[in-house]
């Protein structure tokens, strides 16, 4: 059974302020709540129409699918909604590949980064400011459960690069071809909005600018999705530091 005030506070999540005052966020899916219970993410409560899930009965929660059709954020509602608590940040680790994101806006392309983040082993993704929330309830359910694994840190990016002792790297339209440049196995790489790219100030504090070449004689598109540039250029560095 749900109660008015567990509608009330869940559907409130949905909503940046309040996961900020709560400290909570919404994963929805047996696949990506039990990724999080996995990495240690802290369980708060569970909202299930099955039993599958295995969790203490004093975090669990039993409603029918109608309640949770009022609760979850997605078109076709999962089988099971839980409340986790918003991690506590950590330092930033600059011994590696660090992602940075200046003002990407859309929830799915943010949680495929993620995603790309997990999968090549990256352990920092730094935000502007204006980068959409990453407990969004659409990037969580985008992440796949990848969220609990990266270090996601909101800051300054034009304070963040000035002060890390790191090379920059910016993803741009005109820079150095990246199939035929030497990468680092180290560095910092930046990616800007799907509509704007880099902004023009923090383009121009960058140490070095790179570009994914277009192929054939007509080169009409104007980009590239910025997800399918991190996971170009995320392979490229890796491929680069295994010698393949």
């Amino acid at each position: 059974m749900l109660s008015k005030s567990q509608l009330k506070l869940i559907n409130s999540l949905k909503h940046k302020k309040y996961r900020s005052s709560h400290k909570l966020f919404i994963a929805e899916g047996r696949k990506s709540i039990l990724e999080l219970i996995k990495s240690g993410v802290s369980l708060v409560h569970l909202y299930t129409t099955t039993l599958e899930i295995v969790v203490p009965d004093d975090k669990r929660n039993t409603i029918t699918s109608k309640e949770m059709n009022k609760i979850s954020a997605m078109k076709t509602p999962p089988d099971a909604l839980a409340l986790f608590k918003i991690p506590e940040p950590v330092p930033i680790d600059h011994s590696g590949l660090i992602v940075a994101l200046d003002a990407v806006n859309d929830p799915g392309n943010l949680g495929t980064i993620i995603r790309l983040c997990d999968w090549f082993d990256v352990r920092d993704l730094v935000c502007s400011s204006d980068t959409v929330d990453c407990y969004n309830p659409k990037v969580v359910q985008a992440t796949m459960g990848s969220i609990a694994r990266v270090n996601i840190t909101y800051t300054s990016l034009d304070s963040f690069i000035k002060n890390s002792g790191m090379e920059s790297y910016g993803a741009v339209m005109n820079g150095a071809n990246i199939y035929s440049t030497d990468l680092p196995s180290s560095g910092i790489l930046v990616f800007g909005s799907e509509s704007h790219g880099i902004s023009e100030e923090l383009n121009s504090k960058l140490g070095k600018k790179l570009t994914i070449p277009r192929f054939g004689d007509d080169q009409q598109t104007e980009s590239l999705n910025v997800a399918n540039a991190v996971a170009i250029f995320l392979s490229e560095f890796r491929r680069a530091l295994t010698g393949k």
